[in-house]
């Protein structure tokens, strides 16, 4: 059968998944009667809940006795480490871009890795029946960013469509408001070349995703690069040098067929497929005949630019709630996760039980954390910091972001001046339309840590940012952080509802009565600068003039409660963050009131 090999990228929530969903239903892959959940491609936990693709999954759909096959990228930039390894799978692109927002910092980052892998993208306006769309004026500002790009005649001579993903339409006409997507798929046939690859010569194959199943084990998939597999076939697996890494025989063989992964007896050069039988082989090496001796180039990943310590917890609530306790237990987890992802680095770090998990930013990152408590993990998460580097001159380089806002113009001020103390700097401005503007900003990784949920907050929730790894710049001296300090439990016990009533005047507790506590958690934020030792367990005095039920009707302001994320952005140097399958706390480093002083002291001296 006639074979496409194309993948899909865009910025995050420009739609790529959505439009996966109808794909499928206008190619037959769905019956019109079959109920399918809403971004079906979407098949993990965290992505229904997030709304957002975290890791890219191959499909296929037939089209007129042509298989198409289709990879869904994630759009967002933490997750490019997936994108990177699946554009050397496919032969075409499709760039989707939003008929409103236009080109955002994340279409730059997969549009400049899909042309410098020499592909020739097909451009697909999507969202044309919003009411803001303004689809030409997007499809200027798509081709000067493959100007800017550097793209050749043949890429910047790019057909287009306009679609609706959500309704399932898609034609040349960018007033299009109904059809199918019939459009699409002849344009994927006619533009998107089939794969070269020689069916004559011996069998080899780029291990571009890794993934498990429960009951084959480790799924190596990638895009057959010549020759042909059978099950059963001895092959071998290359390292990037040519170094043999394992020998083994292909158990199983999967194609995709729809949302399933169909065993099959052979595969065909030019077939994405998934192999069964090698224990060692991970991403970035070649499976081969064991008569090849040269691999197929990788291409390189850009590299981390964030890193957070993870060690067991050591709280004294430690084991209550998780069954994955150990150092062995994360350590054994956390390689495992660099395995199968690139853009993740593991390192033992030096203090005892604790590793440094460097990855390209605080959303995989936080991913990463809430699916290991989901399993079982309790885990204690430090500060995110920066991984710098330096020049040949030896002077201190951190990674730098190109920041892009969309705010109300009430809003601007304030956004302009917390970037500004954050040594952000203004590189343009321009109306979006809607009373709305668009804000771009280049400045420094460390200053935008922990910066969201404030930016949601100063723009009442009407503000969307989107960030991008630009480059490594010259080290922009020191940045304030936090401005407000917390407030410390000095006591083991549950939390009494007479103690935090008067705890509310000093600052925004994060907990409420009848919670437990331990000494040197944090259970609220600070009024003032400084940290505050606090008795959250102190109850009132009876006498008989203070009858028990006196006062009761005593009232609390509702606690702060952190998510995750919130909570890893929310925490200074001296800090970290405990996390069990069921509860999320800040507690201080050093739980012992004398050996936080002590330590506080050493590092002023320092």
């Amino acid at each position: 059968m006639p074979l496409r090999n194309v993948a899909i990228i865009a910025h995050v929530d420009h739609g790529k998944t959505t439009l996966v969903d109808q794909m499928f239903r206008a190619s037959g892959t769905f019956r019109d009667n079959q109920k399918v959940a809403e971004r079906a491609m979407d098949s993990n936990d965290l992505e229904r809940e997030r709304g957002i693709t975290i890791l890219a999954k191959c499909t296929s759909v037939d089209w007129c006795g042509t298989r198409i096959n289709i990879v869904d990228t994630p759009g967002h930039a933490d997750f490019g480490g997936e994108v990177e390894r699946i554009l050397s799978m496919v032969d075409g692109v499709l760039l989707l871009v939003d008929a409103a927002e236009g080109p955002m910092p994340q279409t730059k980052f997969v549009l400049s890795k899909a042309l410098a892998l020499g592909l020739r993208p097909i451009v697909v306006v999507n969202k044309v029946d919003r009411p803001d769309a303004r689809p030409q004026a997007v499809l200027d500002e798509v081709f000067d960013l493959f100007v800017a790009l550097g793209a050749n005649d043949a890429q910047l001579d790019f057909p287009v469509l306009y679609a609706s993903g959500r309704a399932g339409y898609a034609g040349p006409d960018p007033d299009i408001r109904g059809g199918t997507l019939a459009p699409l798929f002849e344009l994927i046939l006619a533009h998107v070349p089939p794969p070269a690859a020689d069916p004559h010569e011996a069998f080899r194959l780029l291990v571009s995703l890794l993934d498990r199943d429960p009951f084959v084990g480790r799924m190596l998939t990638g895009r057959i690069a010549s020759g042909r597999l059978l099950v059963n076939m001895p092959i071998r697996a290359l390292g990037p040098g040519g170094a043999v890494v394992e020998q083994g025989r292909a158990t199983k063989i999967f194609a995709f067929r729809g949302l399933e992964r169909v065993p099959v007896e052979a595969a065909e050069a030019g077939d994405i497929v998934s192999i069964a039988g090698l224990e060692t082989a991970t991403v970035a090496h070649t499976i081969a005949d064991p008569a090849v001796a040269e691999p197929i180039p990788a291409p390189p990943i850009d590299p981390p630019t964030l890193s957070i310590r993870f060690s067991v917890n050591d709280s004294p609530f430690a084991g209550r709630e998780g069954s994955k306790v150990t150092s062995r237990m994360i350590r054994e987890r956390l390689l495992r996760e660099a395995e199968g992802n690139v853009a993740i680095r593991v390192a033992e770090s030096e203090e005892r039980d604790s590793f440094e998990v460097a990855g390209r930013g605080e959303l995989q990152l936080g991913v990463l954390v809430e699916t290991m408590r989901r399993e079982g993990f309790e885990l204690t998460i430090g500060r995110p910091r920066v991984i710098l580097e330096t020049d040949a001159l030896g002077h201190r380089l951190e990674p730098h972001e190109t920041i892009v806002v969309d705010v109300d113009e009430a809003f601007q001020g304030i956004v302009v001046e917390k970037l500004a103390l954050r040594k952000c700097d203004l590189l343009d401005m321009a109306p979006s339309g809607g009373g709305k503007l668009r804000l771009t900003f280049f400045g420094p990784t460390r200053g935008l840590i922990g910066y969201h949920g404030e930016f949601l907050s100063d723009t009442r929730g009407t503000g969307i940012m989107n960030r991008q790894f630009a480059r490594y710049a010259p080290w922009r001296g020191p940045i304030s952080g936090r401005q407000n300090g917390v407030l410390v439990s000095t006591e083991t016990g549950t939390a009494v509802g007479y103690a935090l009533g008067s705890l509310e005047e000093r600052g925004v507790l994060m907990i409420a009565p009848g919670e437990p506590v331990y000494a040197g958690m944090i259970i609220g934020e600070n009024a003032r600068g400084e940290d505050l030792e606090v008795n959250p367990l102190r109850s009132k005095q009876l006498t008989n003039f203070r009858a028990a039920g006196k006062d009761e009707a005593l009232r609390l302001t509702p606690p702060r409660r952190l998510g995750l994320e919130q909570a890893i952005a929310f925490i200074e140097e001296d800090e970290c963050v405990e996390v069990t399958p069921k509860s999320i706390r800040i507690r201080k480093r050093f739980l012992d009131p004398h050996e936080r002083r002590r330590q506080a002291r050493a590092a002023k001296a320092g």
